[in-house]
């Protein structure tokens, strides 16, 4: 009989080694137990998350939106103080029209230098004539002189006049080179007020800027998160006001290097969210990190001083999320994620 009670022990406590082994083996995933399906839980959903911050500084004067909130790109969700801001963008239209007045001037100038140049010329062209009359004058009196016609004092009353339109035909010609001078003058004047009246437009362009950044409006459509910014409170720029979180999901799952034989891009994958029990969801994988997350790190490991330790390596593994399921509404960036991957169920696209 106690024979019989201690191989009836024996045979439980072999059934129970057996069953324990093949429960490791099951949970490790080990032969007879292995498939080709990877399961890993150290992953997550992502998201953009976009931080709002003003380009200038201010008071608070009023905040269009509420915690989670959905928005449209381009709507205004906070708006700063802007009466500085629009005080000097008329001050900077004001100086753009006092540089355009001085250019419309500086063309009046210009006409009224041609109109000096054209003015000389006619005045030469008098002198010129003039001259040439004298020189007729003073040949004819030269003339009666020789034949005793006419008196010594004729004669140098008459040089005396050619000589005088000379004179006048020098000064006119002369009245055209300034006249000249005077034109090239207000050209290269008009370049300078060009230039000065661009640096204007360059201020009103900058100071309507200005005048827009006091409305931080929504870059994309999304939810809002929490509103940091209160009514009232003096920002600067970079002051973190909000953030924007866009509809645009995905996963990145940091699988174990022995985890990654025979996955490929384009493999189905499967996963749940612990804040949705009871609710799988569809995905594919759509690219592979180029080096894993310890390469990222900021202070990488150095295997080569001391004992060493084999760590298997994990390789971030971004999967899409497919469209028109249920619940999509509720993966919210930062969800913790168990995704499972059928190696051996789909073909991939390399």
């Amino acid at each position: 009989m106690a024979k019989k009670i201690f191989h009836f022990k024996t045979l439980i406590i072999l059934a129970a080694g057996l069953a324990g082994a093949l429960l490791v083996l099951y949970a490790w995933r080990l032969p007879p137990f292995d498939s080709g399906v990877e399961v890993t839980e150290n992953a997550y959903i992502r998201g953009r998350v976009t931080l709002l911050a003003p380009q200038l500084s201010g008071y608070v004067t009023d905040i269009a939106v509420r915690d989670f909130e959905t928005v449209r790109a381009g709507q205004v969700l906070v708006r700063i103080d802007d009466r500085i801001y629009a005080r000097r963008l008329e001050q900077a239209e004001a100086e753009l029209a006092g540089r355009q007045a001085a250019l419309a001037n500086a063309d009046q100038d210009r006409l009224a230098a041609e109109a000096r140049i054209a003015s000389a010329k006619a005045a030469v062209d008098s002198a010129q004539a003039a001259l040439t009359r004298s020189r007729a004058d003073a040949g004819r009196v030269d003339a009666l002189i020789t034949r005793g016609a006419a008196t010594r004092a004729a004669a140098d009353a008459a040089h005396a006049a050619r000589d005088q339109a000379a004179a006048a035909l020098a000064q006119a010609e002369a009245a055209v080179e300034v006249a000249k001078q005077d034109l090239q003058s207000v050209i290269v004047g008009r370049g300078t007020l060009d230039a000065a009246v661009e640096a204007a437009r360059a201020a009103v362009r900058l100071a309507r800027i200005d005048l827009d950044n006091t409305r931080i409006t929504a870059p994309v459509d999304g939810r809002m998160g929490e509103i940091g910014v209160r009514l009232g409170q003096y920002v600067t720029a970079g002051t973190q006001l909000a953030a924007i979180v866009p509809a645009d999901r995905w996963i990145i799952a940091n699988f174990k290097e022995t985890q990654l034989s025979g996955m490929r891009p384009g493999q189905p994958v499967s996963f749940t969210v612990d804040a949705l029990p009871g609710q799988s969801f569809r995905g594919r994988i759509e690219r592979f990190s180029p080096a894993t997350g310890s390469e990222f790190a900021v202070l990488k490991p150095d295997n080569a001083t001391g004992n060493f330790t084999k760590v298997a390596q994990r390789l971030p593994v971004r999967i899409a999320i497919d469209h028109d399921q249920p619940a999509l509404d509720g993966l919210a960036p930062g969800l913790s994620v168990v995704v499972r991957v059928d190696t051996e169920g789909g073909a991939g696209r390399g």
